[in-house]
């Protein structure tokens, strides 16, 4: 996952095996020459390190503009974006309106009705592009999952990693990369120590506040340390089975 965010430099993750790695943009860089800059300099490391990943860029209607897309088409980059409703758009789309909206009336629950079709502006785009009308399967696999990697980004941001305030790139870069390593610990911390349990899938916060930032007394010998919670510690089980698991792990020199 890349994130580019207006006030910050970027940063990359990789979770699991790479088949698939999607660039995600937030918030509208200053001007189309910057962004298009930004989004080359990233996908040529991206190559350069993995030849073989596919690529995909997703963004909002904002983001649905000729440079970005016609870019995107040159060097064979994939891209879901979200596209402004109009006129035109809602004619195209009014039979498939209709007959989601009866379904929806009669049982309160939403219909998948969806429509594809090739549409083009009549000004400001080059050639007809595919569109998809609420195609829900499509919608909640693809262009929904752009929010999933928000989600990541917000998290990183509870880390800390929005306090770039200094004057200069090369120490706020420092800072993105504090705040990125604990965000892999954190990660580390959930995949390991934590999965199978409710708190698998917990918010960096969330695990900073239960697991992390809990008082207890320390007392350290020459030949060992002990530290002792408070006995109405409500997270102290969940605490010992992390603490176990991540013991166990193998150690690597």
């Amino acid at each position: 996952m890349v994130g580019i965010c207006p006030l910050s430099p970027p940063s990359i993750f990789r979770r699991g095996p790479l088949r698939s790695l999607r660039v995600f943009t937030v918030g509208p860089l200053q001007g189309w020459p910057r962004l298009i800059s930004a989004v080359a300099r990233l996908v040529k490391q991206i190559r350069q390190a993995w030849p073989e990943v596919r690529i995909i860029v997703r963004g909002d209607s904002g983001f649905c503009r000729e440079e970005l897309m016609a870019w995107c088409e040159a060097n064979q980059v994939d891209y879901v974006l979200g596209l402004a409703k109009n006129d035109r758009l809602r004619a195209e789309i009014a039979a498939e309106r209709a007959q989601a909206a009866e379904p929806y009336q009669r049982t309160g629950k939403a219909a998948r009705v969806f429509k594809e079709f090739p549409y083009q502006t009549r000004a400001s785009w080059s050639r007809a592009r595919r569109v998809e009308w609420a195609a829900q399967a499509l919608y909640e696999e693809l262009y929904c999952a752009r929010g999933e990697m928000e989600n990541r980004i917000k998290e990183q941001w509870m880390l800390f990693a929005d306090r770039t305030s200094t004057a200069y790139l090369r120490s706020n870069q420092i800072r993105l990369y504090f705040s990125s390593v604990g965000y892999l610990l954190m990660q580390a911390l959930r995949r390991l120590g934590l999965q199978g349990t409710e708190m698998a899938k917990a918010q960096c916060t969330t695990l900073r506040l239960k697991l992390l930032k809990i008082g207890a007394l320390i007392r350290i010998t020459v030949r060992k340390g002990w530290g002792s919670m408070a006995a109405g510690y409500p997270d102290a089980e969940r605490f010992r089975q992390a603490y176990a698991r991540l013991q166990a792990m193998p150690s690597r020199a």
